[in-house]
């Protein structure tokens, strides 16, 4: 097998790729032969050391794999052999050939591994936060901050899938072009931002989608109507603001934290979230979200790929391709 190596916090230059045995699959465990791996802006933080999980050293960045289940371990189902999945590699560990799951979801007919890496974590986050922590009903206004990224443009499909109004803020022509792609009814930079918002939305939002944080949260938060939602998803900026509780108290507002990794640790659990995953694949089967199809790149360019996530510049999403 082939895996990517960080034997030190710090930049993704750094990384290595090795060559070792293939893994064996324990008890209620699966070997999948990895197509596509996914990646994202925390795995990047993760390599860096910024991030509110640092793994021993040495370890492999990533946690989303998609491919073809090469061997089974005892207690699993022999008939699993050859079947296409997608799952959460446990502890990190996705920048790889193959991969030892525990509970990974069978891929529905249509839905193929490259597409199914990179939707993983974007889409189980936004598809959580709409079944479990916030409702978005049809014809609201919904707000995405950072919409010309992975997690952005996931945020704007899911709205769009239920029905909302989206308005995509994001910082280049490029990026906002892909959310508008993506099913966003109108796009804006950050100028002004709070006016832009709510020119743009006929009086504020309903909703605000916010993985960015910095200054542009505060300006959003304001931007929302009355009974507003503000969802926070990470601080893709650097910076954590700092939201005034009275703009918060004002017009009834409620500002309401999205993590969905802790969830899928804690109180989900691997069915929970094996459930979850499951639903987020039936809705792209059923053409119900339509992620887009991401860049892709071999596992000896994962450094490249994290430094353009750390630079801001990707736009949407990539995947590694062993």
């Amino acid at each position: 097998m082939l895996r990517v190596v960080c034997t030190e916090f710090g930049d993704p230059e750094k990384l290595t790729v090795v060559e070792e045995p293939d893994p064996v699959p324990g008890p209620g465990e699966v070997l999948v032969g990895v197509e596509a791996a996914g990646v994202s802006f925390v795995d990047g933080l993760i390599v860096q050391g910024r991030y509110q999980v640092r793994p021993p050293l040495p370890f492999t960045p990533g946690s989303a794999v998609a491919g073809t289940v090469l061997a089974v371990g005892e207690g699993v189902d022999p008939a699993r052999t050859g079947t296409a999945v997608v799952g959460s590699v446990l502890g990190f560990g996705g920048y790889t050939s193959h991969a030892v799951l525990a509970d990974p979801v069978p891929l529905p007919a249509g839905v193929g591994p490259v597409v199914a890496a990179s939707a993983l974590e974007s889409y189980c986050t936004l598809v959580f936060a709409v079944t479990r922590r916030v409702a978005i009903a049809p014809d609201e206004w919904v707000v995405v901050l950072g919409a010309g990224g992975g997690i952005g443009l996931a945020a704007v499909d899911v709205a769009r899938s239920l029905g909302a109004r989206v308005l995509a803020v994001a910082s280049s022509a490029e990026k906002r072009a892909a959310a508008v792609a993506a099913g966003a009814t109108a796009a804006i930079d950050y100028t002004d931002l709070k006016d832009g918002i709510r020119a743009a939305t006929g009086g504020g939002a309903d909703v605000v989608v916010d993985p960015v944080g910095g200054p542009a949260a505060e300006s959003a938060l304001r931007a929302l109507r009355a009974g507003g939602r503000f969802c926070v998803l990470g601080f893709a900026s650097g910076e954590i603001p700092r939201l005034p509780a009275n703009i918060v108290l004002l017009r009834n507002r409620t500002v309401v934290g999205v993590d969905w990794g802790d969830w899928a640790r804690e109180v989900g659990g691997a069915e929970g979230q094996a459930a979850l995953l499951a639903d987020v694949v039936g809705r792209i089967g059923r053409g119900d979200l339509h992620p887009p199809h991401p860049v892709t790149a071999p596992l000896a360019e994962a450094a490249q790929v994290l430094r353009r996530y750390a630079d801001r510049t990707a736009v949407g999403k990539y995947v590694l391709v062993p």
